[in-house]
């Protein structure tokens, strides 16, 4: 007589490498931040402004423009970044740039109105939520462990060389 044991399959998780969980955050603040300045142009009176020359209070310039590009540009390098430099420059870019973009993210709720709060509040608390996350991964990114220098990695190191 056979006896059938249900044996759970349990899924596999590999580790991921910290550089894919920054480019992944970084994605998905880009996503963000691409849907809520869409979802933006759905406010009443939205578009006339735009057709009449003006975004968020500011004429529309060639300067404004390029504000907005170099705005978008930098979290959007950060994700190949984020994939290609070293370990330390990676961190430390990391850091910068998130510190740097928490008030940017806040300052699109300029000249909101009131109906509008619930909806900034939301959108910016996630986008804040992800810069957290990016800051709290690069601050806590693993070390190697030293090795110390005495008598038997010596020992060993002179080992490696023959």
């Amino acid at each position: 007589m056979t006896i059938r044991m249900k044996t759970s399959n349990l899924l596999d998780n590999p580790p991921i490498p910290l550089q894919a969980k920054l480019a992944a955050a970084w994605t998905s603040l880009m996503f963000f931040v691409i849907y809520i300045d869409y979802f933006h142009l759905y406010q009443p009176g939205e578009i006339d402004l735009i057709r009449g020359g003006v975004i968020f209070e500011f004429d529309i310039s060639g300067t404004l423009m390029s504000i907005f590009f170099v705005i978008i540009a930098i979290p959007a390098l950060m994700i190949m970044l984020s994939m290609t430099l070293p370990a330390r420059v990676n961190r430390a870019t990391n850091l910068v740039v998130a510190s740097l973009y928490i008030p940017v993210m806040v300052f699109n709720a300029a000249g909101a109105s009131w109906e509008y709060a619930f909806y900034y509040a939301l959108t910016i608390g996630v986008e804040v939520l992800i810069l957290a996350f990016i800051l709290h991964s690069a601050w806590t990114w693993p070390r190697t462990p030293a090795v110390p220098a005495g008598p038997a990695t010596t020992d060993l190191r002179q080992d490696l060389r023959q």
